[in-house]
């Protein structure tokens, strides 16, 4: 369908003039050139952009947009005049005007500005749709993002999820939300009643793999104290287990896990009794797990067991009309968590977070929102707030996975270090001792503690630098 358009100008000429402009840049365009009857035209036309003059015959346009801003609040406004007036356009636009263009217009500019204030209005419209569903526990098919790439691999793991055992290899970069896409999986399973148990691989040490993933008898090892322990597949026993980092395994485990895929049982570490599982295995990696079996780092058998369902995580990149929603669940998430009041994204700001790169995909976004959110001051997520996206790369205290420390090649004191990295955030924070806390991981305490250990003192050369 074509996007409406309607022009209320009391120029005649104007207005047909701007009307067949209008057809032939593609948009479906009606006017009326009576401003008193200009809400009863709304109500007939229904338009998805209005281009309203400023100066009208019978009424002020500023009057005539405070009123369709108070009744149709989510139609974006073009103010148009031909007198160039500062005062008049911040106040325009503080009444609720998108933009503000001069005649004689230019026909490209205008293309690019209704354009845009139609995406924008559009990009708002599923966002408020789909907000609701991030409060949800029960995970559904638009909380992924409306992209056609998230929307193939939703409905193909949904068909997946039918089978109680079908084990299931899921790949995709780092912060992709692949234990998201497990989670639905087992929500969407005959398992679902059963328990959803995660653990990754990457974080258990070598020598306590064996007992995290089936359990242990007293004795079994040193530290081994407690009579019996459960490991994660007789936790998940009835349900799903999520094996996050797979490609992370040793090859003593690999071959365990094997056996205890092709057989269903497993005895405890140091135990005698055979233990019969009944668990739906989901494997995730951000590796390729088939050029891992080229390299001889994974098994082979192990690889094409995985691999019988198998589904990929397209990266946040590919999938750039999924931003603003996730951003805006976010956004939804942190204002309850900081108890703010914060409305939303302005336009600049949306269009900034679709085209930053977020190498760190999902997961960067989400920090990125929650630095915003603790920081704001604001009832709106403005451009401003994300200038150090601008370059490309976020700051250091935005993403766990984008730290980078530059050691002098002379080295440096780990003190002088601490002191700087404090500073900083202090600086970011305007001396609040609580958001400085919050973004260093640190309690109140223990950074007074810091700060105190180091010498350092907020003063307004911290606050304002």
């Amino acid at each position: 369908m074509l996007n409406k358009i309607l022009i209320i100008d009391d120029d005649e000429l104007v207005c047909q003039s701007l009307k067949k402009i209008l057809i032939k840049l593609g948009y479906q365009t009606e006017y009326t050139t009576e401003a008193d009857f200009a809400l009863d035209k709304i109500e007939q036309f229904d338009p998805d952009l209005i281009l309203l003059d400023i100066y009208l015959t019978t009424m002020n346009g500023l009057d005539l947009l405070k009123e369709i801003h108070s009744k149709y609040f989510n139609i974006p406004v073009i103010m148009i005049t031909a007198f160039a007036d500062v005062n008049i356009a911040v106040k325009a636009m503080k009444l609720g005007a998108t933009e503000f263009l001069l005649k004689p217009i230019d026909i490209d500019q205008l293309k690019i500005t209704i354009d845009k204030a139609i995406t924008t209005k559009n990009l708002k419209a599923e966002v408020e749709r789909l907000s609701e569903i991030v409060k949800e526990d029960i995970l559904t098919k638009e909380y992924f993002g409306k992209s056609s790439k998230i929307q193939k691999v939703v409905n193909a793991v949904e068909k997946l999820a039918k089978s109680p055992d079908t084990t299931i290899l899921i790949e995709g970069e780092s912060g992709t939300g692949k234990e998201m896409i497990a989670k639905f999986i087992h929500q969407n399973s005959p398992r679902k009643d059963g328990p959803f148990i995660r653990i990754n691989c990457s974080a258990i040490p070598r020598e306590l793999a064996e007992s995290e993933l089936f359990g242990h008898e007293k004795g079994a090892f040193t530290g081994a104290l407690q009579k019996t322990k459960m490991g994660k597949f007789e936790l998940a026993s009835g349900g799903t287990i999520l094996l996050d980092e797979i490609a992370e395994l040793s090859p003593e485990m690999q071959a365990k896990l094997l056996r205890v895929l092709q057989e269903k049982k497993y005895f405890r570490l140091g135990g005698e009794k055979e233990i019969e599982v009944d668990v739906r295995v989901l494997a995730a990696t951000n590796k390729k797990l088939e050029d891992e079996v080229k390299k001889g780092n994974f098994r082979e058998d192990l690889f094409y067991r995985l691999n019988v369902g198998q589904v990929t995580v397209p990266p946040l990149r590919e999938r750039k009309e999924d931003i603003p929603f996730l951003a805006y669940s976010f956004l939804q998430e942190f204002a309850k968590k900081f108890d703010k009041q914060i409305k939303g994204f302005d336009a600049g700001a949306l269009e900034i977070l679709t085209e930053y790169p977020w190498k760190g995909n999902i997961r960067e976004l989400r920090n990125v929102i929650e630095r915003v959110t603790l920081l704001l001051e604001e009832d709106e997520v403005k451009e401003k707030h994300l200038h150090f996206l601008k370059s490309g790369v976020a700051e250091s205290a935005v993403s766990e996975d984008k730290f980078i420390l530059k050691i002098p090649a002379k080295g440096i004191a780990i003190d002088v270090v601490l002191k700087k990295l404090i500073e900083d955030t202090l600086r970011i924070t305007n001396g609040n001792q609580v958001k400085a806390a919050k973004i260093l991981g640190l309690s109140r305490s223990k950074l007074r503690y810091r700060m105190e250990q180091l010498g350092i003192e907020v003063t307004k050369n911290i606050q304002h630098n």
